[in-house]
């Protein structure tokens, strides 16, 4: 068995799988094989990279690599959330409504963090008010 990324004219990708090329090659002339998405039967074979199996070595270098990264990334994200926490104001679950009273001038500006829902985060960037969402990760590990 063989597996190959294929194109439809639309430009949609996808995977099939055949017993090998020349089976391929049949059902593609024969225009058995349609797109999922949009029923075209016009398919190619897209630019694919070559799946090549890894040596026991090399997965556990790579095991050992991501969670070297995925450590640095959570101490990167702790890192940002004491800096947060150090130089901005708390402010709850009221942080639409701070931020829009900052942004119109109605207090002091000040840097600020608290909760705000997607449809609340997404009002205030419709306000053109510049807002980000950070993931807020533990200080411990418990």
């Amino acid at each position: 068995m063989i597996l190959f990324d294929l194109k439809c004219q639309a430009g949609h990708v996808f995977e099939a799988w055949f017993r090998n090329s020349g089976a391929y090659e049949a059902q593609a002339s024969a225009r058995e094989i349609s797109c999922p998405v949009c029923g075209d039967v016009r398919i190619g074979k897209a630019p694919m990279a070559p799946r090549i199996a890894k040596s026991r070595d090399a997965a556990a270098r790579d095991t050992d690599e991501a969670a070297r990264r995925k450590a640095e990334i959570l101490r990167e994200l702790k890192d940002l959330r004491r800096k947060v926490e150090e130089n901005c104001d708390y402010v709850g679950d009221r942080f639409a409504e701070e931020a829009r009273r900052i942004h119109y001038g109605e207090v002091e500006s000040r840097g600020i963090y608290g909760e705000a829902t997607e449809a609340e985060s997404s009002e205030l960037k419709e306000e053109g008010i510049t807002v980000e969402r950070i993931p807020w990760v533990p200080t411990t590990n418990s």
